[in-house]
């Protein structure tokens, strides 16, 4: 049994990391650590009470084999650190850092350590993303030639309701725009689809931006990516779309398009069928993350040494480097309307 520590008990914790730690056979939630105290008492007394810490070293030293690391992007560079410092294998969620220098400063601290580092992604583990590649595999479609990978929405809107329930600006929303926009918060996901699924590197991108607020980061993305293998891709993300909508609607779907065929996943229509000239098959619609899965690989891992599926850190840096680098770009380029 395995005693994994978790830091930051935010949101993403909350519904993703923390029940499928606590629902996974071979993993004991052992610990937890935030600095605020309202936050580990609510984690603690919802998920089995595990011991609590707001003091960073008394947390690493509380028996814990490995660390999970859902802290806020700015912090993940002292938190991996610590990590390895301790000798802890970490599962980090993206945003992965604040800069590539740091992610690759984690990367490398953590193999010098000789422990294992690996990125939270959990799409890769839902059995849709898992049938998408062994469909791929085995020529369903013949030769894969495009995809059209699709999540625009509206990060849970513009606005929220405080404590006094005046409607103010939604923090979490907020947060993740001045931590790099939708291509670098959710797109990454997608790009390591891409890349995973291929089994092919990128070698150019393209990419393109709309403003719908004034942060400096874009809230609308289309990134367009050329593999090794001749594979075009192209990812759409959207923070602010239908953001003030009183009922809002989102759009997720992924289309790969082959010689012989195409895929269709589409999560609103509750779609997933393959179709070719030799009919269409229709396939049982999974969501597109697993935790649950994400973790029974973890699990496996810490128990045998191979990552299997679970992205290295390596492959989370190469994501958020292309998501990085797509919207520094486009911030760079931006063209504002002249004044009247």
């Amino acid at each position: 049994m395995f005693r994994i520590g978790l830091m930051g008990c935010g949101m993403v914790a909350d519904y993703g990391h923390l029940p499928s730690i606590v629902a996974t056979p071979g993993l004991t939630l052992a610990s937890l650590y935030d600095p605020s105290e309202e936050h580990l008492a609510a984690a603690a007394a919802k998920f089995g009470k595990p011991a609590v810490f707001t003091d960073v070293d008394a947390f690493f030293r509380s028996g814990i084999d490995a660390v999970v690391v859902t802290s806020p992007a700015p912090v993940h560079r002292e938190n991996v650190r610590d990590a390895a410092r301790y000798g802890k294998h970490v599962l980090w969620e993206k945003s992965l850092a604040m800069t590539d220098q740091d992610a690759e400063a984690m990367i490398l601290a953590m193999h010098d350590a000789g422990k294992l580092l690996v990125t939270g992604f959990c799409y890769r583990f839902s059995p849709s993303a898992l049938e998408i590649r062994d469909l791929i595999a085995s020529g369903a479609i013949g030769e894969l030639r495009a995809m059209r990978l699709i999540y625009i929405w509206n990060l849970h809107g513009k606005y929220q309701k405080d404590a006094n329930g005046t409607m103010v600006l939604n923090e979490r929303r907020v947060g993740r725009m001045l931590e790099g926009g939708p291509m670098v918060d959710c797109g990454v996901h997608q790009i390591d689809l891409a890349r995973w699924w291929t089994g092919s590197e990128v070698i150019r991108e393209v990419c393109a931006a709309a403003w719908i607020e004034d942060y400096e980061a874009p809230d609308h993305m289309w990134l367009h990516l050329d593999h090794e293998s001749g594979v075009h891709s192209m990812v759409e993300m959207s923070f602010a779309y239908n953001h003030t909508a009183t009922e809002p609607v989102v759009y997720f779907s992924y289309d790969l398009i082959g010689t012989e065929g195409v895929i269709r996943y589409d999560r609103e229509a509750d779609l997933f069928d393959v179709r070719s000239s030799r009919g269409t098959q229709r396939l049982q619609r999974h969501h597109e993350k697993d935790f649950d899965g994400m973790y029974a690989a973890f699990a496996r891992a810490l128990e045998t040494g191979d990552r299997g599926n679970l992205p290295s850190g390596e492959d989370g840096l190469i994501a958020t480097r292309i998501a990085r680098r797509a919207t520094e770009e486009v911030i760079r380029t931006r063209l504002r309307p002249a004044k009247t």
